[in-house]
């Protein structure tokens, strides 16, 4: 029991099944609008660039979103459990919606990028709140049927994004890119607005700034090092040691801050709950694994398969729908069944796999053999990726459901953005390495050492056939050096997962009744927490509709 702290200990509102999809509905819209709108850009930033100028700003177009996204996921699922669901959940909709209709207004980069970092705010929120808010409608029991659509709801957006950007920029003004999903913004606030009626409880507490001030900043230092390392300075260099050490320092100051604080945005205590730091370290590597491969994959098919923007996101059509079924249908299945364990160490078996065998493409390997290996990772993806959350909201207490999800929520953002980092600085040092010993053995006076100095994938096809040759020979072998290392950081994802003990999920039927809650049933927490008992209830506290 937290010393100071007063928290209402309340069973799920219950829900019609019919309701509940009404309620996922909305949930979906917002985060496809998310999710879309920020993978439709990285079709569009050459026009963008080209228009606006400022290509040495080029890497911050992308990298401001992904910072404050990260370094903002935490803290909105802290404001969620102080000020509500549904309000935050809206508020982000809102700083997401007029962030991008700013976007499109840009004038020049610093304005696109600051309104790109506000973006990324926004965006963290829609990442995190839509898992809590079906957490708090939902009990775990019967969460799996609906989850499978949220993950699928990723899928689609990294199909749809890439499309929908080669489409604009083909027949509209780029500025459409930040436009287009405003339409489903507004729909999913009203939706939301209409449906989602959740109890709010007041607590008498203080939001932990502090907390809120470190992690962030840590968050950040961390971020900046990951995105800019290796393009705006080196590895080696004074600007890596000093973000890495700010990171650190940021980081252990966040500790004290939250072992001090009576409400902290990360609880010491879920640190203590053997679960979640095992769904935190799995979907860290989950994220590392699937980001890099994901990243990378476009890059193979554009400069060694000679594919347009829009025909290399269609291949990704066969990992979209892997992921689609199989995160259906193992949600289901853990309905119907209670059992979830199996699925993400199989899953990221799945994965290993998956990467494994693209790490076997030739120059010359067929579009069918590249179809057949995304549809396994995209199976893997689909049963490993929602049950992590899951796993982790099924063994804390109903207090700590929000900081739960977005923690976990956090490290899978945080591990995607390690392995961008990692797996590209492994493509660039390969792909020079190889270029250099492949041009030295065909005596050709080839220069550049990565495919920035060579050009774009359609300079590249018009360069000499002997010269070409050695080009795509040199990136598919540093493509095979990417997924390769995926391969063990998949595998140790499954091992981690494997030693997740299978706590039952919790029902309306099954959770044990909680005496001091009036609201009848409370939350069930892994023994191996230190969590303890729900908090009881604050007597001067009252819950009222949101």
């Amino acid at each position: 029991m937290l010393t100071g702290e007063r928290v209402q200990a309340e069973a799920a509102p219950r829900f019609t099944h019919k309701q509940v999809l009404e309620i996922l509905a909305g949930l979906m819209l917002a985060m496809l609008t998310s999710m879309i709108s920020t993978s439709v850009v990285g079709t569009a930033l050459p026009t963008i660039v080209g228009t606006l100028g400022g290509q040495e700003q080029l890497a911050w177009v992308a990298s401001a979103t992904l910072l404050t996204m990260t370094a903002s996921t935490p803290l909105w699922g802290k404001l969620s459990d102080l000020y509500g669901r549904k309000l935050m959940f809206q508020a982000s909709l809102l700083v997401f919606l007029f962030s991008s209709i700013a976007a499109g207004f840009s004038q020049d980069m610093g304005q696109l990028i600051a309104a790109r970092a506000v973006q990324g705010i926004g965006a963290g929120g829609l990442a995190a709140l839509p898992q809590i808010i079906l957490g708090d409608v939902v009990e775990p029991r019967e969460r799996g049927r609906y989850s499978g659509y949220i993950g699928a709801v990723f899928g689609v957006s990294t199909v749809a994004g890439p499309l929908l950007g080669g489409f604009i920029v083909d027949n509209m003004s780029w500025r459409w890119t930040f436009w287009i999903c405003v339409p489903l913004a507004v729909v999913a606030f009203a939706v939301i607005q209409k449906v989602l009626k959740l109890p709010l409880t007041r607590r008498d507490t203080k939001v932990d700034w502090w907390g809120a001030t470190f992690i962030t900043g840590g968050t950040t230092a961390l971020m900046l090092l990951l995105s800019l390392g290796g393009k705006e300075f080196g590895w080696n260099s004074g600007w890596t040691y000093g973000l890495g050490a700010l990171s650190l320092v940021m980081f252990g100051l966040a500790v004290v801050a939250e072992r001090r604080a009576a409400d902290p945005i990360l609880p010491p205590r879920l640190f203590g709950n053997r679960t979640f730091v095992l769904s935190a370290v799995a979907s860290l590597l989950v994220g590392a694994a699937m980001f890099g491969a994901l990243m990378f994959l476009p890059q193979y098919l554009q400069i060694v398969k000679g594919m347009s923007p829009t025909g290399s996101g269609l291949m990704t059509l066969p990992l979209v729908l892997g992921l689609l079924i199989s995160s259906i249908t193992v949600g289901r299945f853990v309905t119907r069944t209670g059992r979830w364990k199996i699925f993400p160490v199989a899953g990221m078996l799945l994965v290993a796999l998956g990467l494994f065998l693209l790490s076997r493409l030739h120059v010359d390997s067929s579009l069918a053999v590249v179809g057949m290996d995304v549809t396994v990772l995209g199976v893997g993806l689909g049963a490993s990726m929602q049950i992590l959350i899951l796993a982790a909201q099924n063994a804390v207490t109903r207090a700590d459901l929000a900081s739960t999800t977005s923690g976990v929520t956090f490290f899978r953002s945080l591990g995607g953005a390690v392995g961008v980092a990692a797996f590209g600085a492994i493509l660039t040092n390969r792909l020079s390495s190889e270029l250099l010993s492949l041009a030295r053995a065909a005596h050709l006076p080839l220069t550049g050492g990565a495919t920035p100095g060579l050009g774009s994938p359609d300079a590249i096809r018009r360069l000499p056939a002997p010269v070409l040759e050695v080009i795509l020979e040199a990136f598919t072998r540093a493509i095979h050096t990417v997924f390769l290392v995926g391969v063990p950081i998949a595998v140790l994802a499954s091992a981690t997962a494997l030693l997740l003990k299978e706590l039952p999920l919790r029902s309306a039927r099954t959770a044990p009744a909680d005496p001091a809650s009036p609201a009848g049933p409370a939350s069930p927490v892994d023994p191996a927490s230190p969590a303890g008992p729900a908090s009881p209830v604050d007597p001067a506290a009252p819950p009222v509709k949101a």
